[in-house]
């Protein structure tokens, strides 16, 4: 700030015009936090206080005023030399006066008498008596109002430091009604355990309620093992302590145990996760053919319990001289608040409203023993696949010309196909697919390609979830070049999968039990006859149960293999595998990765995609063309929309191919001076709130700066369908969407980077939400919001095709180097709009956070749960977009009853019914739970035995 300057002692000189810069309420709270007994005789009141936090709010337009109070508590008469604002921000929004503002009421000679200045002059305060002195806003736009008025009193200066937030009608409408309760949920302790997962419960008798639609009734030829977690590496790993095979690290000779070590630990996480829902003395209510069960917290917590988890119940008031038996139910349907349960006849029969149970919660492990059961297998895996950069041979594929069926392939999409056309075997070949550059178009190529010229080939295609899946399917059936026979391609669907879950016409190409009336597996004999199968990564598994053997595809496509985790890309490659088979991994592992609930397994590496991995070792960082190709020619993204994230994670090497005839003619003076640069920033200062007892967080402010942007993009005739909202929040989401369904009125998709990436729009708009550094130390530590996450940053500003609008505020984003470089990248070319700017700063970019093309530097995969409270490690998820691939198929185990929806052709299949069914949990979005605990090392052997 400047200083007052005087030219003698008997006379005040109003001070040139000072700068207070961006105060920050919600962190600088030493600026306004006064103590009057600290500051001398002279006692000065505190205009416009916060309340609850946050500054006062009012409506754009009008005027809101407060009184300042100067009282002398000396005994000697004090010189108030002057009053002054010293600055605002906005520039002259706060006026002074000695006069009460007029009110509607007040007559017209009081109103025109009114003056108010931007300074007073001399004034001498008398012992013991109190001056007043209003301090008045004139809400001129949205977001923060900020002032400092400076009392030069005597030798002294008093600072006061006023806040105002003003908002519009959209944001009002956004008020929440419930103050923010930080829930106490998670402090209380844990319930004790009436079922143990994996453990002995003798004598207790499990009732097991009924199952939906199975999908077949038959057995399958390789039943799923159990695999129970060894006793002693979960005491291990639950006295944070390191179990042996993690010490070294990832090595060739601890490939199973490390990976097994660090599902464990992932399972264990899900396990614990899963008990903050258990509850006491609670009562089912009837719904239909099902009992419900209202799940406190269920709405705002990621992860969320899911269609196919189990709930155990016992009954409270049963007679305690017994052993009460546990109900198992099926969660059927989770909605807002409550799930719905189909528990066994007898529950259902003789519930009565006022029953009391205990209740806790399961969630499916069946996904997690296919991970178990795809890292057994993959022991028999070649090393030089595994690990390509310790063999002693490098691979030179032999190619010849290529005829394509597509007339649109550029220079690297034909130099990538002819080397997966070429390939004998070996390490996986990797596309390296930036956003945009057309990797989708190469895969669908290079199967057309094989199924037309290579008729002994024989293709399994996966994907990481079903929209994914689905995606792949419907190139390769529209592709007019190349007419493939429903009878040669498959679309596989775990029986989970609601059938109008897909599109009608794609039902053609999928196996339906028509009994059941659910998708089912076709049967060995129906299997061999296909030569494309299109499945997801987890229903891969379900070609192995029917006995497709090692070798049986002569090709294996992985595409958004970086979204995958390594155990997860062994479920397809480990079963089928053989050293001529060809393995082809698509992706970009600079952008979104595999979702991690464990820290602890995410730090030491299951956070990081085989895909990635390969990427960072030899042959593939050098980039040699027999083992990566590089796409680096985007038709997503105008120029300078694309020019930003190319030189952040691309090395600048991406090059804009979109045509031009695509873009919107936008003449928008309000907002774009320039129409050559579609990239707009929009300064907001608003404000982080919370509501209720959910921490996820919201900015009406910006919210309300969203709707006004669509309002205009409608107005120039931008269609519903071409604008896409990404926010980092959930509850900002909820807020977006319920504003442009009152102030809009149509659909428009509002949703996290997660629930965006793969997809494109016209029109972007980016809310950041953050107005406070107060949080950024928090999200840096859990990878939350934008802010320390650039694979998030990454994703969010390449789904633009022709206009990029991010609105937040300036001065909290540009503490990270990205949103750093984005900001003044719009301000550099005139395209910045709103709140006054920061002070242009070269944030440090941090080691850690490089960037290499070919391995998206050292950032680990953040994951997306963004729902942690500062010092809390529960509720972490952000928009869950989950996907359940509806793998409760069948297992055949003996002796168990694994609950997968399916006939397990067992026997006793009333014991230790704890393994559960359910979908393997495709998680579309990110992870990030809890802090990560410093763990001690001790280690004990791992005993994997009985594996």
């Amino acid at each position: 700030m400047g200083s007052v300057n005087y030219e003698d002692e008997t006379r005040s000189v109003i001070s040139d015009v000072g700068d207070i810069g961006n105060v920050d309420f919600a962190n600088d709270a030493s600026l306004y936090n006064y103590n009057p007994a600290n500051e001398g005789p002279i006692v000065v009141s505190v205009p416009f206080p916060l309340v609850e936090g946050k500054p006062q709010f009012v409506v754009v337009g009008e005027t809101i005023y407060n009184p300042i109070t100067i009282e002398n508590t000396s005994t000697d008469p004090v010189t108030l030399w002057s009053v002054e604002i010293y600055d605002s921000k906005p520039k002259d929004s706060f006026t002074l006066s000695l006069m009460e503002p007029p009110s509607p009421n007040s007559d017209e000679e009081y109103i025109k008498s009114f003056v108010e200045s931007f300074s007073m002059e001399d004034r001498m305060l008398v012992p013991g008596k109190t001056l007043t002195i209003w301090l008045s806003c004139k809400a001129k736009v949205k977001g923060l109002h900020t002032t400092a008025v400076h009392f030069n009193v005597d030798d002294d200066r008093i600072e006061r430091m006023g806040f105002i937030m003003v908002e519009d009608k959209i944001s009002r409408s956004l008020t929440s009604n419930k103050p923010y309760s930080r829930p106490a949920r998670n402090n209380k302790p844990l319930i004790p355990r009436i079922f143990s997962p994996n453990r002995n419960n003798v004598g207790v008798k499990v009732i097991r309620g009924s199952r939906p639609a199975k999908g077949n009734s038959r057995a399958y030829k390789y039943k799923l093992p159990e695999y129970p977690i060894p006793q002693a590496i979960r005491e291990v790993i639950e006295s944070k302590g390191t179990p042996e095979s993690l010490i070294e690290g990832l090595t060739m000779k601890n490939y199973v145990p490390f990976f097994r070590t660090l599902i464990i630990m992932e399972e264990i996480k899900l396990e614990d996760d899963m008990r903050t829902y258990d509850m006491q003395n609670v009562t089912f209510k009837r719904k239909g053919v099902f009992l419900t069960l209202e799940v406190p917290g269920l709405a705002e917590r990621r992860p969320s319990i899911a269609r196919g988890d189990l709930i155990i119940a016992k009954s409270v008031s049963h007679n305690e001289q017994n052993v009460p038996p546990l109900y198992k139910g099926y969660i059927f349907r989770v909605e807002a608040e409550q799930v719905l349960i189909s528990f066994h006849e007898d529950v259902h029969s003789y519930h009565s409203e006022g029953d009391l149970y205990d209740v806790q919660f399961e969630y499916n492990r069946l996904g997690m023993r296919r991970l178990y059961q795809a890292l057994e297998a993959s022991g028999k895996l070649d090393a030089e696949f595994l690990f390509p950069e310790f063999s002693s041979n490098q691979r030179c594929i032999d190619t010849r010309p290529l005829v394509p069926f597509s007339c649109n392939l550029n220079e690297e999409q034909l130099s990538s196909i002819e080397m997966i056309l070429g390939c004998k075997g070996g390490p996986p070949y990797v596309v390296h697919g930036p956003p945009g550059t057309g990797k989708s178009v190469t895969l669908t190529e290079a199967i057309l390609q094989l199924y037309k010229n290579q008729r002994s080939s024989i293709i399994l295609v996966c994907a990481p979830s079903n929209s994914a899946a689905d995606h792949l399917l419907a190139r390769l059936v529209c592709e007019n070049a190349v007419n493939i026979r429903k009878q040669d391609i498959l679309r596989l669907n775990a029986s989970a999968r609601p059938i109008d879950d897909i599109k009608s016409e794609f039902l053609d190409f999928c196996s339906i039990d028509e009994e059941e009336m659910a998708f089912s597996c076709p049967i060995f004999e129906q299997l061999i006859r296909y030569r494309i199968i299109v499945s997801t990564y987890a229903s891969a598994a379900l070609l192995y149960a029917e006995g497709l053997k090692t070798g049986h595809f002569t090709h294996i496509f992985l595409d958004e293999a970086a979204q995958a985790s390594e155990p997860e890309t062994m479920i397809p490659i480990s079963h089928f595998y053989r050293r001529n088979t060809v393995v082809v991994l698509a992706g970009d592992p600079v952008q979104l990765g595999p979702v991690i609930f464990s820290k602890d397994a995410e730090s030491y590496g299951l956070g990081k995609s085989f895909m990635e991995r390969l990427c960072e070792s030899k042959f593939y960082k050098d980039g040699d063309q027999n083992y990566v190709t590089k796409l680096v020619r985007n038709y997503r993204c105008h120029q300078h929309i694309l020019s930003l994230p190319s030189e952040l994670f691309y090395k600048g090497e991406l090059v804009a191919c979109k045509e031009d005839d695509t873009l919107y003619p936008l003449t928008w003076k309000d907002y774009i001076k320039n129409p050559e640069f579609p990239v707009l920033f929009l300064g907001v200062q608003g404000v982080d709130e919370r509501e209720g007892n959910n921490p996820s967080w919201f900015n009406r402010i910006e919210a309300s700066e969203v709707v006004e942007v669509i309002i205009n993009l409608k107005d120039r005739g931008i269609k519903n369908e071409d604008i896409g909202v990404i926010t980092p929040y959930r509850q900002q989401v909820l807020k977006i969407s319920k504003a442009l369904e009152e102030f809009v009125g149509s659909e428009i998709k509002v949703g996290t980077v997660e629930s965006f990436q793969g997809q494109e729009r016209e029109v972007i708009i980016v809310s950041t939400v953050r107005s406070t550094i107060k949080h950024n130390e928090t999200d840096k530590r859990h990878c939350l919001g934008f802010l320390s996450n650039p694979r998030r940053f990454n994703v969010a500003i390449t789904r633009a095709r022709s206009l990029l609008i991010a609105i937040g505020n300036p001065h909290i984003i540009c503490k990270d180097e990205h949103w750093n470089k984005l900001l003044w990248h719009c301000v550099d070319n005139d395209s910045y709009n709103g709140c006054f700017l920061p002070e242009k700063e070269e944030v440090v970019e941090a080691e850690s956070e490089s960037y290499n093309w070919n391995s998206g530097g050292n950032q680990t995969s953040c994951g997306n749960w963004n729902e942690i409270k500062e010092g809390e490690a529960y509720n972490c998820g952000e928009e869950s977009t989950w996907e359940p691939t509806g793998d409760w198929e069948n297992d055949n185990s003996n002796n168990n009853d694994h609950g997968d929806w399916e006939n397990d052709n067992g026997n006793n299949n009333n014991n230790n019914d704890n393994n559960d069914w359910g979908p393997t949990g495709e998680w579309e979005n990110g992870n990030d739970w809890g802090v990560p605990e410093n763990s001690a090392t001790t280690s004990k052997q791992n005993d994997y035995s009985g594996w």
